[in-house]
């Protein structure tokens, strides 16, 4: 079958019994257009040349796979931090559980609530974040995302927020297919920290919009993980305004198929924008994927692409990271690197780092490398009398230390090494 047609059948499948949400004129178009343009780009497939490394099947069928509930006696992340919790359960918002929303000093409210409104400000950025994003690559699930999301929450940040945010994903359905959009906009000189956990649903499709105006600073860290049979798509598009900083850190554990794309485009001098991650995978149904795309289109700006990921046991890693540097934005420092440690011989790592430039003064690098544990550093340990298995633990935790290095609160640094830990003593 040719792929234009395959693409059509594909796309027809899954929007056949689709009936666009309904709320205020700007929220009616806004999803109206992101329809029209998953119909103009087709759902992916393995054959587009941005997943050619992972199979989007899953993801577009029209029905979500099944996925086991997973129990466990570890206490919920962060939970020893002050925070203001938001609850979602299979993607529905749950009042009860979460804190009340008026009394947190943040303006935050549902998004049903936001687009039902006639004169809001999430106007300027539901779905315009995203279709800004969609070139010069198609990324078709994030406009079905706009399209389709009822549900999810608009933070408008005014000054610096004295607690973080924190969404919390909870799974109850084994059939559940969430699709959640937030939108965030941090003024100019706010600043504000969105923390994420939980694993949300059987199938999750996940999108934040999020616009730094100049001076603001916007520090996002979540953890991905606990049930085995998940499937989620999420995606990041944020625009950074000058001397505005974006900083977002993704932990990841379990899973059979994740798929993290995250768009960042720095328009305003000396902007900052850092990106990293941590995945570990364990069995040959693991399957990762961290794609980012970062254009910069202002002086001075810098960024940074961290990402470490540790497979075994058959796990997938796949790393395609771009930084593109236009015409005029001169000064920019981009850095890029991806990095594997397969801890055997079934495991794999595919990277696709890419750079283009149109400035001629900037310092932009990339690197990707996959290796195998140092066995002299291995042997160095264990004739010091650290057991063999403590001493691969450490050497892993080493090999990590630079992606978890890039999240400011020590803090939050320290729950999530410590669940790191705890993960690696487990899969000996």
């Amino acid at each position: 079958m040719a792929l234009a047609q395959l693409k059509i059948d594909t796309t027809e499948a899954r929007l056949a019994d689709v009936d666009l949400p309904q709320g205020a004129a700007w929220a009616n178009a806004a999803r109206a257009d992101a329809l029209a343009r998953v119909r103009q780009m087709g759902l992916p497939t393995k054959r587009d040349e941005y997943w050619k490394y992972t199979d989007p099947t899953s993801l577009t069928a029209v029905d979500a796979p099944e996925a086991a509930l997973f129990a466990s006696d570890e206490a919920p992340l962060f939970d020893t931090v002050d925070r203001v919790k938001i609850v979602f359960v299979d993607g529905v918002f749950d009042a009860d559980a979460s804190d009340d929303l008026e009394a947190t000093g943040l303006e935050i409210e549902r998004l049903s609530a936001a687009m039902a409104t006639d004169i809001h400000w999430a106007k300027d950025i539901y779905g315009v974040l995203e279709a800004r994003g969609q070139k010069p690559v198609a990324r078709p699930l994030a406009a079905l995302n706009t399209a389709l999301a009822t549900d999810g929450v608009v933070i408008r940040v005014t000054g610096k927020a004295t607690k973080p945010v924190n969404f919390i994903y909870l799974h109850g359905d084994t059939t559940s297919d969430a699709i959640l959009h937030n939108v965030v906009k941090v003024e100019a000189g706010a600043e504000m920290t969105l923390l994420e956990t939980g694993p949300a649903a059987a199938r999750f499709s996940k999108l934040l919009e999020v616009e730094v105006a100049e001076g603001g600073k916007f520090n996002h860290v979540r953890a991905q993980g606990r049930d085995h049979e998940r499937r989620a798509v999420t995606h990041c598009f944020a625009r950074i305004a000058a001397d505005s900083v974006f900083k977002s850190f993704t932990l990841t554990f379990n899973g059979v198929l994740t798929r993290n794309e995250c768009v960042l485009e720095l328009v305003g001098d000396d902007a900052v924008a850092h990106v990293a991650g941590v995945c570990v995978g364990d069995g040959k149904d693991f399957h990762h994927d961290d794609t980012v795309f970062i254009t910069h289109d202002a002086l001075n700006g810098e960024s940074r692409q961290v990402f470490k990921k540790v497979l075994r046991n058959g796990a997938t890693g796949v790393f395609q990271g771009k930084i593109l540097v236009k015409e005029g934005a001169q000064k920019t420092d981009g850095y890029q690197i991806s990095q594997s440690l397969l801890l055997d011989d079934d495991s794999q790592f595919l990277a696709k780092p890419e750079l283009e430039i149109y400035a001629d003064d900037v310092a932009c690098s990339h690197g990707s490398t996959s290796g195998a544990i140092d066995e002299t550093a291995l042997f160095y340990l264990r004739s010091r009398g650290v057991p063999h298995d403590e001493a691969r633990n450490l050497l892993t935790l080493s090999f990590l230390a630079e992606a978890l290095e890039e999240i400011e609160d020590e803090t939050l640094a320290e729950d999530l090494r410590d669940r790191l830990e705890g993960w690696l003593a487990r899969h000996r």
